[in-house]
């Protein structure tokens, strides 16, 4: 079992759709973990609801600052960054810089503010899709 982190600026969205994924579609090889360098403190309302009607529990998952891994306790195979923010933050303090991966997607929670239900679920549906098939494709070709 390999344990995958995932980290964005405020661990509320991209960051959380990630490890959700990994968690409920590959947790035959993959523990996933996420985090960010900036925490908002919580998840994004809208993307846990899109990640619960899609039968995702939460309930263990919350926003938190990577430096809870850094101490070494779990020990981090992979380091996946989905963000420019978290990639500049990150990779000066990790112990391991050939760990971390980047991928650059874009943060959907800046686009929700002032949008209908139906435009909103279209959002995090291209951002869960993206990282869904971004996840796919390294466990394919990359692992």
């Amino acid at each position: 079992m390999e344990n995958i982190l995932f980290v964005c600026t405020g661990n509320s969205a991209r960051s959380i759709i990630a490890e959700s994924i990994v968690n409920n579609k590959y947790n035959d090889k993959f523990k996933a973990y996420s985090a960010g360098s900036n925490p908002s403190g919580e998840i994004n309302k809208d993307i846990k609801r899109y990640l619960n009607n899609k039968g995702f529990n939460l309930q263990d998952y919350s926003s938190k600052n990577f430096s809870i891994f850094i101490n070494g306790e779990i020990k981090i195979d992979h380091v996946i960054t989905v963000c420019n923010n978290a990639n500049n933050e990150l990779c000066p303090i990790w112990p391991n810089e050939r760990q971390i991966i980047h991928w650059d997607i874009e943060d959907p929670v800046t686009k929700l503010n002032n949008m209908n239900q139906d435009e909103k679920f279209q959002i995090i549906t291209d951002t869960f899709n993206n990282i869904d098939k971004r996840i796919k494709n390294w466990i394919l070709n990359e692992k």
